[in-house]
């Protein structure tokens, strides 16, 4: 089991939920302006994190069934965010206050080496990102996001991709396409 799956665990066993929330599609779990007090588990759906550049969104991450979600740089810090979480589909979400999981996270090392774990791998996941968008020629980035994640082509319309990647809709069509 992962460790994702083991927090859920722990916290379902402590019944530490604190909010459920059910989203429609396009609509929004968080915007730019609000502190983020809860951590949140997806239930089902998927969800997007982007920033408006300039009046263009930069999609930023990609959440899915059975993985963890928030606004990390309103929750870690607890200033406003930079970031809108929008659902793609319909979402059922489970929140956890901040508070709360904080002090799950520190009740054991097993829970600290847990959530430590957790957020290795998202930072891992970030930098190889980065260096993707920074290095990469388009097929490139394409090609590494389609074998590291190939349901994303199932569960994320494509311009959400093409965003993602940086990249014109009609650039990820055509290298779809070849």
């Amino acid at each position: 089991m992962d460790a994702i799956q083991q927090l859920k665990r722990k916290i379902n066993d402590l019944n530490l939920w604190s909010k459920k929330v059910v989203l429609k599609r396009n609509e929004y779990l968080i915007q730019p302006g609000a502190v983020e007090r809860h951590i949140y588990f997806i239930d089902e759906g998927t969800i997007r994190a982007y920033i408006e550049d300039d009046g263009e969104e930069q999609i930023i991450r990609f959440a899915y069934r059975n993985s963890i979600f928030t606004a990390l740089d309103s929750f870690l810090t607890g200033k406003p965010t930079r970031f809108y979480l929008q659902a793609i589909k319909q979402c059922k979400l489970q929140g956890v206050e901040k508070k709360d999981f904080e002090d799950l996270m520190h009740s054991s090392e097993e829970n600290t080496r847990l959530y430590l774990l957790m957020l290795q791998e998202f930072v891992v996941q970030q930098m190889e990102r980065e260096v993707d968008i920074l290095t990469s020629s388009p097929v490139e980035r394409y090609k590494r996001v389609l074998e590291r994640s190939p349901h994303l082509f199932q569960e994320i319309p494509s311009k959400h991709i093409a965003s993602y990647l940086r990249m014109t809709p009609e650039t990820l069509s055509r290298i779809k396409k070849s």
